[in-house]
Formats: C-alpha cells, sequence, structure tokens
C-alpha cells in the first residue's frame, strides 16, 4: 500500500490545479507552448539517458574483455 501512495498523492494534486492561470494559458492559447516546451525536455532527457547507457554499457563490455 505504501508503494503507490505517491501516486495517490499525484492525483490529488492534479485535482487541485486548476487555477484561473491556467484559463489564462487555455484562453490565449499558450498552453500549446508549455506542452512543446515540456516534450522538448522530456524527449532530451530520454536521449540523454539513452546515451549515457549506452556508454556505460560499452565501458562495461570492454572492462570485462580486458
Amino acid at each position: 500500500m505504501r508503494k503507490y501512495s505517491w501516486i495517490v498523492m499525484l492525483a490529488s494534486l492534479s485535482a487541485m490545479a486548476q487555477t484561473p492561470v491556467d484559463d489564462f494559458f487555455y484562453q490565449s492559447g499558450k498552453i500549446y507552448v508549455v506542452v512543446a516546451i515540456l516534450v522538448i525536455i522530456f524527449l532530451l532527457l530520454t536521449l540523454y539517458l539513452v546515451r549515457l547507457d549506452k556508454k556505460i554499457a560499452q565501458l562495461e563490455k570492454e572492462r570485462n574483455e580486458a
């Protein structure tokens, strides 16, 4: 049960996240800019982690061969 408590916490926070600022972003169309920036950041982090994993795997392989 304790393992899933963070999911409940995130769900409760997202329920409280509706503020007038959110309405401003939706009305002005700037929400798409915010979403695009978040997607770009997520993709860059994912690419960085994949690249780092490949480098670590290569170093482990070289270490095991030597």
